[in-house]
């Protein structure tokens, strides 16, 4: 019984939960009144999932699809599931009906569950599935099962079924930016080495509070948040979505120790500085920005509203998930850096050509955590995964003292006029103008350079910056070739459901502002 629980991620807080039942765990936020639940509540919510769906006939390896907002349920599904060796697909609760049928067809899910509040759209496409098992939030449709009443009625005891450590923990699907969502599959045995090493080398406390307001399915959430102080024996407030002034007074109200979320989320913050200047922020201990590029601009912002440690951390869900962090020696990571190699697993730069270089190229790891192959995909597979190394598809540079700074995905690079650009380069220059707080740029097609940069532009309210300004600064602080060609200046940028700038919307509003008047571009 021992080892069905130790080598079963769906009881990685066991450790804590043994030695501080009554202690909080979750605060969640999501409805009228705070909802606080301790490590022994959570214990009991997941057995009874997982008693329930055993008890319905599901058995380990079968796939359970979850609909599901950022609410305390979502944990008691996620990881009630896993214990029974069910494989919980957590999706993207702002995908399209194709997009979702697609997934749930791919994953050959046999059992979901719904929250209606915030995927109301889930529920005729599911219903259109051939499910064993539905279960759904208040308000339950007809032919669907009560979620909480049918937890309610399972007893809460459960005995796990034996499962060995290479079997699937979950199965989320990336974001399908450049193509159709793919599911990654994670092991039990690789989500917890990566649990207990970052609680070895870089160890949270009971103290420790973290604020969630990015989806749960997400990477930044679970391995940012989750995870980590539930291992520890710390908590975690939940708020149902980002609105920026009631994550700021909640980050403030309930003493929260960190908080991590993509930068999207921080520029949307440092605009309300009459708040942040209000509010009592001593029991903060750090920030963390990631799952998406971090401009070194918005870090310094960041770092100067709150007078708190700011880190860029960087993760990939097949990963690892994370593979480059703080020194264990206590060396301070600079800004723009993502910190160095982990002291456990393993990490190189490839070229073009498929040799290392000690300098720049694209980031291969090879550890636990990554995933043994794509579900379906043995064509990626084959691509991406060899000999246990993952090629990532983040480009990196590491400077003399083997710290790690980002600079850009291999396939975002483009070339104009017989000159390689990434679109990070061009975006950090956008930055450092005093009146951007965030940019985006992608490449349009041109008939003389090939493609050229074209840039979407969120600048700080009242400044009045211009499109021939930026352009000004552009080519008097960089590379002419990398200048943006034309400028789009907008009030925000798109946002995709995880909080990363939607790239796809982006190129879609700058070719209909500027595509038929590029030629003139220089």
């Amino acid at each position: 019984m021992h080892d069905r629980i130790v080598n079963n991620l769906g009881y990685w807080l066991r450790p804590a939960s043994s030695c501080r039942p009554d202690a909080i765990a979750l605060i969640d936020l999501c409805g009228p009144r705070p909802v606080q639940l301790t490590y022994a509540a959570l214990e009991d919510r997941m057995d009874r999932f997982a008693a329930l769906l055993s008890g319905s006939g599901l058995v380990p390896g079968d796939r359970l699809a979850m609909v599901v907002g950022n609410r305390h349920e979502f944990v008691d599904i996620m990881f009630g599931a896993m214990r029974a060796g069910i494989v919980p697909v957590p999706i993207n609760t702002k995908l399209g009906a194709d997009a979702l049928d697609y997934i749930i067809r791919d994953a050959r899910c046999l059992a979901a569950v719904v929250d209606p509040s915030c995927a109301p759209h889930a529920l005729p496409v599911l219903s259109g599935c051939d499910l064993a098992h539905r279960w759904a939030f208040q308000p339950v449709p007809p032919d669907w099962q009560d979620y909480h009443a049918a937890t309610a009625a399972t007893p809460a005891h459960f005995d796990p079924p034996p499962i060995p450590g290479d079997h699937p923990a979950f199965q989320p699907y990336t974001s399908g930016s450049t193509g159709r969502p793919k599911g990654v599959i994670l092991t039990h045995a690789g989500q917890l080495w990566w649990i207990r090493t970052t609680q070895k080398y870089w160890p949270a406390d009971t103290a420790a509070r973290a604020l969630v307001a990015v989806p749960l399915y997400h990477k930044n959430a679970m391995a940012g948040a989750i995870k980590p102080m539930l291992y520890a024996g710390g908590s975690v407030v939940l708020l149902p979505d980002f609105e920026p002034r009631r994550f700021l007074t909640v980050l403030s109200e309930y003493r929260c120790t960190q908080a991590g979320a993509v930068p999207a989320v921080f520029t949307k913050l440092l605009q309300h500085r009459d708040l942040i200047d209000r509010l009592d922020f001593t029991a903060l201990k750090s920030l963390k920005l990631g799952s998406a590029p971090v401009q070194e601009e918005l870090m310094r912002a960041v770092e100067t509203a709150f007078g708190v440690k700011v880190g860029e951390s960087y993760g990939l869900t097949e990963g690892g998930p994370v593979m480059i962090g703080p020194p264990v020696d206590g060396r301070v990571v600079p800004i723009g850096s993502c910190g160095v190699a982990w002291p456990e697993g393993e990490v190189k730069l490839v070229r073009d050509d498929g040799t290392a270089d000690s300098r720049f190229g694209e980031l291969w790891v090879r550890n636990p955590g990554v995933t043994p192959g794509y579900h379906n995909l043995p064509d990626v597979n084959a691509r991406r995964l060899k000999d246990g190394w993952l090629a990532t598809g983040d480009l990196f540079e590491v400077d003399d003292d083997g710290f790690f700074y980002f600079r850009g995905r291999t396939d975002d690079m483009f070339n104009c006029g017989g000159e390689n650009i990434y679109p990070k380069e061009v975006e950090d220059l956008l930055l450092r103008h005093p009146a951007v707080y965030d940019a985006s740029v992608v490449p349009l097609p041109h008939p003389v350079k090939g493609m050229v940069p074209v840039a979407l532009v969120m600048a700080r309210h009242g400044d009045g910056v211009t499109e021939a300004a930026l352009k000004a600064h552009c080519l008097a602080k960089g590379p002419a070739y990398a200048h943006p060609r034309r400028i789009l200046v907008v009030d925000a940028l798109p946002l995709n459901g995880a909080g990363k700038v939607d790239r796809g919307e982006v190129a879609k509003r700058l070719h209909d502002a500027f595509g038929g008047d590029l030629a003139q571009a220089h």
